[in-house]
This record gives structure tokens, sequence and C-alpha cells, in this order.
């Protein structure tokens, strides 16, 4: 899990839950960071205990691997229904992507009208 987003008070974070295999040319964070979010990652299995840390989350974003077994992808998709039920009255977006660019458009889609926060100074 990387703590990074939790310290940075001034953006809105974003959570993103994967199965812990991250590419670094294609990090989601670093894309996510170009429009003003802190992300906080997390593994699948520590989802749960990293959003009880984060108060209220812009977007929780699932990264499913594009390889992924069945088994894999339905533990993405019982999560995503799962989250979607218990964040609802928030109007939290829950978004499942296999890739980053796809990631970050859905994002800007879901939160259509809502101000990307800019960190205080």
């Amino acid at each position: 899990m990387q703590l990074q987003g939790l310290i940075m008070n001034g953006m809105q974070k974003v959570l993103v839950v994967d199965n812990g295999d991250r590419d670094t040319d294609c990090a989601l964070s670093a894309e996510l960071a170009g429009l003003g979010y802190a992300s906080v990652t997390a593994h699948l299995e520590a989802a749960d205990d990293v959003l009880a840390l984060i108060p209220s989350p812009a977007a929780v974003v699932l990264q499913m691997p594009r390889q992924a077994d069945w088994l894999e992808r339905r533990r993405f998709l019982e999560l995503a229904t799962r989250l979607r039920r218990t964040l609802a009255s928030s109007r939290t977006p829950v978004i499942i992507t296999g890739g980053v660019n796809g990631a970050v458009a859905m994002l800007q889609n879901e939160l259509g009208s809502r101000a990307v926060a800019a960190p205080e100074l």
C-alpha cells in the first residue's frame, strides 16, 4: 500500500485497487496526480481497510489486470458491486478498468462537474 495520498490533505483522494502487479510505465497514480488528485494504491485484499482510512474519496478505481483469469475478474467484480452499494449514499463513483488511459477518461467523465482540487498553499 502506498500511503502518500493519505498525507496530502489539500487534494481529493482516489483509491486505486489492484492485484499488486504494478508496471512503472503504466502508473495510474502519475496520471491522477496530473489531474490534481492524490492517489492511494491498495491491494485487492486490503481495499476495505484502506478505504476506512480515507474519509471521503473522490472515487475508487479498480484496476483489473488485462490478463486476469476468471477467478480474479470475479473478485474485482464482486468488490465493485459491494463498494457501489456501500458508497451509493456518498455518490462516490466506483470505476472498473483494465488500463491507465481508460481509467483517467472514466474518472473525468464520472466526476464531470466536480472541480479538481488544487493543493493548499
